[in-house]
């Protein structure tokens, strides 16, 4: 499987999805901390993921593609053909992004 960006090392890859995690739980505890200041008009609490901290997303390259799993644990590489791979990670999705790499 290939990730939708070129990432052209596995520490990118891993620090992408890191930020990532990082913006899903900054996001979790806004959601938590809006009720508490009633003062506070709630459209003040907006958290724009920055553009590292965007979902990481796959797909299957080839006639393959398609029938990605969504949740579960498979293999990426990288970078992109023609590029020789260089790093191979094992990955784990929860609903069609990478949450976990190893």
């Amino acid at each position: 499987m290939y990730t939708e960006k070129n990432f052209k090392t596995k520490k990118q890859l891993k620090e992408a999805v890191a930020a990532y995690n990082l913006a899903v739980e900054a996001k979790k505890v806004q959601d938590e901390l809006s009720p508490l200041c009633p003062l506070c008009p709630a459209q003040s609490f907006t958290l724009d993921l920055p553009l590292q901290s965007r979902p990481v997303r796959y797909f299957q390259p080839g006639p393959f593609g398609g029938n990605e799993p969504q949740n579960g644990t498979f293999c990426c590489e990288g970078p992109h053909y023609p590029a020789p791979h260089t790093w191979y990670a094992t990955c784990t999705a929860k609903d069609g992004v990478i949450v976990k790499v190893k």
